[in-house]
């Protein structure tokens, strides 16, 4: 995870701490522009005390997607789903029927965490898994829960899960890295107090839940152990296996889409050659394919078609940018490594 760490500026090294905890001015900028949405777009307003300086303005969304309907994943990382689900579902039968609550008295939570690759669905995945129990969730990340006033982020947390409690609503932590990191062993400014307040309070808070919470992360390593104990299942998105990219592929391939070869063959070859790629990048696929589609009939002066020839192209066109785009083989020094352990909190 030390990659995760750049050089910017003049050699100024920022962590992935320091990158999402920004300025004070910078939160007060984000303050107004959630207001202003607030005012546009009819956001539900729910401020943890009324004498409270500053209001916390949270989004409830009611999920219109579910996961047999909407979301596509690889069978290991669906039967962890699954689980996830049954110990819902299963509650009383485990808690009470079972007497299983009599030595297990915060069994009423589940706290998820989705931890895998970019693009691998792990946001739609945690909309369609409230939307499967029928209930509203709450999209949250640092920007939403951090203030203009010091100290203040953490009552915004507190109002957080209290929302959550009194709406019934799933809690969905976005790049919980950022929250859930390690606590900063050598406090030296105000800001450093303020994130392992935050992630104390958060700590807290979890442990007082009765609902649902997810966190979804790119970079699970950056967790602090006090959080990973405290999470009831890990789940790992895998990048697609053969039979989810089948799927994926099938599903992007709308009937609409004039193609020139059988869609069945379409699919197969698309997904063989597709080994490697996350639900996103195939979209990224199909964003790429069609346009070209159209630019050569034009110039042909031929009925538009989607050819398996140019997708196999777009795709190779992937592939080489996995190989070449934003993945530098170049090696931070010794002084940058250890620089940026300290940073996290990391001593070995």
């Amino acid at each position: 995870m030390i990659k995760e760490i750049f050089n910017v500026g003049n050699g100024k090294q920022i962590s992935n701490i320091e990158d999402n905890i920004v300025s004070l001015e910078k939160a007060r900028e984000r303050l107004q522009k959630f207001q202003t949405e607030r005012e546009e777009n009819s956001i539900v307003e729910h401020p943890s005390e009324k004498e409270e300086t500053l209001n916390s303005v949270f989004q409830i969304v009611q999920p219109i997607v579910t996961l047999d309907n909407d979301v596509i994943l690889s069978i290991a990382t669906r039967v962890q789903l699954d689980e996830g689900l049954a110990k819902l579902k299963f509650h009383k039968t485990i808690y009470e029927d079972w007497n299983f609550g009599s030595v297990d008295k915060q069994g009423r939570s589940v706290i998820l965490n989705f931890y895998g690759a970019p693009g691998t669905g792990k946001t739609l995945t945690a909309e369609a898994f409230a939307g499967s129990l029928g209930k509203p969730i709450i999209k949250l990340g640092i920007a939403e829960l951090e203030s203009k006033f010091m100290g203040e982020t953490s009552k915004n947390i507190q109002a957080v899960f209290k929302v959550a409690t009194e709406q019934d609503a799933v809690l969905f932590f976005d790049e919980a890295d950022t929250l859930l990191g390690k606590r900063l062993s050598s406090v030296t400014q105000g800001i450093d107090n303020e994130v392992n307040a935050m992630r104390s309070t958060l700590l807290i808070e979890l442990e007082r839940f009765n609902g649902i919470a997810i966190f979804a992360t790119n970079f699970a390593k950056n967790y602090d152990e006090a959080f990973r104990s405290r999470i009831s299942h890990h789940i790992h998105f895998d990048l697609p296996d053969l039979e989810a990219r089948k799927k994926l592929w099938a599903k992007m391939l709308v009937d609409q889409i004039p193609l020139l070869e059988p869609k069945d063959e379409f699919i197969q070859t698309a997904s063989d050659l597709s080994d490697g790629f996350s639900g996103r990048e195939i979209r990224t696929c199909m964003r790429l394919v069609l346009p070209k589609a159209l630019l050569e009939a034009e110039k042909n002066q031929e009925d538009p078609k989607v050819k398996l020839e140019q997708l196999q192209e777009v795709i190779h066109r992937i592939k080489q940018a996995k190989v070449e785009v934003a993945n530098s083989e170049t090696k931070l020094s010794a002084k940058e490594i250890s620089t940026a352990k300290s940073l996290l909190g990391v001593s070995k």
